[in-house]
């Protein structure tokens, strides 16, 4: 076995991973101690963080715990978050705390443990330029000081990036309204402010709405408002048959749907994905009513259904922003004196790609063409594979940005790079059949989204390593 993360080594790399999210972290985790696979995980970051600002108080993840790096592909390994308590000699304080759900800050301590281990990392280590070398039949990744590393294949977990509604961008490129990504950075200078406005309605707007509703006190004049182009304050779908559309089964079938179709139906489905917890929504009910002890709570304004046209700064200080109900399309005006944006994220433009031109293939949006395996579709000239993590949700729909499926996704990354099941994969994990059953199908048997994998590709851009890899 070679783990090395000598990037000087002459001997190119099995995967480089550009990027050490929660994702490419998984896979690290995964490809750890598999015979004959030499992989690498580079990140610019001095250490791992995950949202550093939005690690409030209370914060809970959206998935139980055995949505970590490893457990759902592999219980077994010692990179599973069990393992991490068992480190920490923390096993039956966790026992007895009977916690399904993490709160956000043991989650990102965890991955801090795992990628402070595992062989396969490096930190400080921005990727500058990454290159196909036909002569060679290797990417390059050009790195600080000159020093490039070669690759057969490459992972690319760069992650997301906050999305900033037009209204408000000429303000937060100004530093005049602040995104939620950074809201506990910002949150002290929100203390001065008689006015607060929220907009955006998903787990981290209602995070952020119920710390600054428990922390703002009672004092008179001081106005909280949260708003969103939602039409409700609507809780996530948390049925336990709803959870089937963040399965293996689902992903099939969606990748299987045409592009016309998927585009339609992923907005339609926001709260599968969007949506804040009906915990979360229960606890800000909670702290309304607190409010009203002794008088009515008219320093709370909840505005769902409402779309910002436009925002300015007010000509007597502060902010204005242009509103319109969208069911009646009435406009209105509302003066505030800071914005928190809690309007989410989106994958990151990889401009690393931008140098590969033509040799990438893209849809007809300028997309990127993602097969099952989530592998980039290149040239025929391209030998080599390139792969993405939560850069497919138009490809593979609702479940890319879910935690719960990363395991499953990297084990499939990995089993396609090696070109042998190094972790297998169960053939159904839903109850429910989506898409059209197979006439005469006994229940017992896969259902045709989870039967209808395509066969190992063989042909040129596969970025399949040789056989030499099987064992």
């Amino acid at each position: 076995m070679d783990t090395t993360t000598d990037a000087r080594s002459a001997a190119p790399y099995d995967l480089v991973g550009v990027g050490l999210g929660p994702f490419n972290l998984s896979l690290a985790a995964l490809a750890d101690g598999v015979a004959d696979l030499r992989t690498l995980f580079l990140d610019a970051k001095a250490e791992f963080s995950w949202h550093p600002g939005l690690m409030v108080e209370g914060a809970t993840m959206q998935v139980p715990f055995l949505a970590d790096l490893v457990s759902l592909v592999d219980p077994t390994s010692p990179w599973t978050f069990l393992a991490y308590l068992r480190e920490h000699d923390r096993l039956f304080p966790f026992y007895f705390a009977e916690r399904s759900h993490l709160s956000r800050r043991e989650y990102e301590h965890y991955c801090r443990w795992a990628a402070a281990r595992l062989p396969n990392c490096r930190f400080s280590s921005p990727v500058h330029a990454v290159a196909w070398d036909a002569r060679t039949r290797l990417f390059r990744i050009g790195l600080p000081d000159g020093e490039a590393v070669a690759a057969r294949n490459i992972v690319l977990g760069i992650g997301t990036e906050p999305v900033v509604p037009a209204a408000f961008a000429e303000l937060h490129a100004a530093g005049a309204v602040h995104h939620a990504e950074d809201y506990l950075t910002v949150r002290d200078t929100l203390a001065d402010s008689t006015d607060v406005t929220v907009v955006g309605s998903g787990q981290s707007g209602a995070e952020v709405f119920l710390d600054l509703l428990r922390s703002r006190g009672h004092a008179p004049g001081r106005q909280l408002r949260w708003l969103t182009r939602t039409r409700a304050i609507a809780p996530m779908e948390y049925s336990k048959l709803g959870l089937e559309h963040f399965t293996p089964d689902y992903t099939r079938y969606f990748h299987g749907l045409p592009s016309h179709t998927k585009d339609a139906l992923v907005p339609a489905q926001w709260q599968l994905y969007k949506a804040a917890s009906a915990e979360t929504l229960a606890d800000i009910h909670s702290a309304l009513y607190d409010r009203t002890l002794g008088a009515a709570a008219a320093d709370v304004e909840i505005l769902p259904g409402t779309e910002v046209e436009a925002a300015r700064r007010g000509s007597c200080g502060g902010l204005e922003l242009h509103c319109r109900h969208l069911q009646t399309g009435i406009t209105y005006t509302r003066r505030t004196g800071a914005v928190i944006l809690a309007t989410g994220h989106a994958s990151r433009h990889p401009a690393l790609l931008d140098p590969l031109g033509e040799l990438v293939i893209r849809d007809d949006q300028g997309r990127l063409v993602v097969d099952l395996e989530h592998r980039v579709g290149l040239d025929d000239d391209v030998t080599g594979g390139i792969y993405v993590q939560n850069a497919e949700l138009h490809t593979h729909g609702v479940g890319t940005p879910d935690l719960g499926l990363g395991a499953h996704r990297a084990a499939t990354i990995l089993n396609a790079v090696a070109g042998r099941p190094v972790h297998r994969l169960p053939p159904r994990t839903a109850w429910t059949t989506f898409g059209v059953p197979r006439p005469g199908a006994p229940a017992s048997e896969p259902t045709p989204a989870s039967a209808s994998v395509p066969a190992p590709r063989s042909a040129p851009g596969s970025g399949r390593l040789p056989q030499r890899s099987v064992r």
